[in-house]
């Protein structure tokens, strides 16, 4: 039977000892930016740590290319060479110049994508991967659904106005998270500057500022239309902490992404939890060639936190009362869960840290007898 158990565990408090500003709420009173909508979002956990109109339908620009790049990825080679049609080459807006014809490798491709916005890189890049443009929209729509994004449809890779074309501030936090489980990703995003194997436009210098002007700034992407205003997707890992700011029809862009970002550092810390293979709890076992089995945690947690929340920490272990063997080690047991002012942050298995063997009927009568 099934019964849980309530640890308060003391979060090393000699953690939160240090480091932690005097005037983290006032900070956060004082907090405004330009934005039309907003969002700052930790990336190793996906906690809001600030927002501001987040789920709130507009258009995207070229931070769509987020996307693209994603789908590029995880579909497609980087060494593989495109020949480029001339729908690419005929694409409006931002470019880097593609010729009719020219064989451009996937890898130069997403760096211009990225670091100059090519429009024409994004047609030829969805060119190459879904057959199509169409084709390539629709794995794009796809990954939307996948990561279960309520209020984003895409009608092109690049960005460029279109009613069906539409997205919000948490969302795309979510679409760079999940983006930033790549490495190439996460390499490409990061370049300040890129040499292309072609004869000419082949100096791509990074668009995004985030990586010049702000300490630790790692990425990601900027975009305008009229429509769309400035937008940005910025990033930056301090400390071991990565946060993604995205800032939506913003004129002060690029310094309110960096306030927010700011912000985030300067009040929010991760707090271990608990750690991979952590001893929880201790199960009786019955009929087995041990009476007790130790039961652990599968993976760490880190959470980033506010200095005071350790106290809104509530940790709950669900496992049986005894456990009937054969049992093997990192069986499941059962699992773990972790509260922050009564809202569930994580969600964990609970594994044996043992091998437990049955008992035969001989060994039973014999451990009567000898205890």
């Amino acid at each position: 039977m099934k019964f849980k158990k309530i640890l308060t565990f003391m979060i090393i408090l000699i953690f939160f000892a240090f480091n932690f500003p005097v005037h983290g709420d006032d900070l956060e009173k004082s907090l405004e930016i330009n934005a039309k909508s907003a969002i700052l979002m930790d990336e190793y956990s996906g906690r809001i740590l600030y927002s501001l109109n987040p789920y709130e339908k507009t258009s995207i620009a070229s931070t769509t290319k987020i996307m693209t790049c994603l789908i590029a990825l995880e579909r497609g080679n980087i060494k593989d060479m495109v020949k480029i049609s001339e729908n690419a080459v005929r694409t409006e807006g931002s470019s880097i110049y593609l010729k009719k014809g020219e064989k451009v490798s996937l890898e130069d491709l997403l760096y211009g994508l990225m670091l100059r916005s090519g429009n024409d890189a994004a047609v030829a890049i969805a060119e190459h991967i879904g057959g199509t443009e169409k084709n390539f929209v629709d794995l794009m729509n796809r990954k939307s659904e996948e990561l279960n994004l309520t209020n984003t449809h895409f009608s092109n890779p690049h960005g460029l106005e279109d009613e069906n074309h539409f997205s919000n501030a948490y969302d795309l936090a979510l679409i760079t998270r999940e983006a930033f489980k790549n490495e190439e990703f996460k390499k490409i995003v990061s370049a300040k500057t890129w040499k292309a194997n072609r004869e000419d436009n082949n100096y791509f210098c990074n668009k995004n500022k985030t990586l010049w002007d702000y300490e630790d700034g790692n990425g990601v992407k900027i975009g305008y239309t009229k429509k769309a205003g400035r937008c940005l997707v910025a990033s930056s890992n301090r400390n071991g902490m990565q946060l993604i700011a995205v800032v939506l029809d913003d004129g002060n862009w690029f310094d309110d992404a960096y306030k927010l970002m700011s912000y985030g550092f300067e009040n929010y810390y991760y707090c271990n939890i608990y750690d991979k293979n952590k001893i929880i709890d201790s199960i009786d076992v019955v009929d087995g060639d041990r009476k007790k089995i130790n039961v652990s945690t599968k993976e760490s947690l880190y959470y980033p936190i506010k200095k005071g929340e350790e106290k809104d920490i509530k940790i709950y272990v669900e496992t049986d009362n005894k456990i009937y063997p054969p049992i093997s080690k990192g069986a499941r047991i059962g699992k773990i869960t972790v509260y922050l002012d009564g809202e569930v942050i994580s969600v964990n298995e609970l594994v044996s840290k043992n091998t437990v063997r049955k008992l035969s009927f001989f060994e039973k009568i014999k451990m009567i007898f000898t205890g």
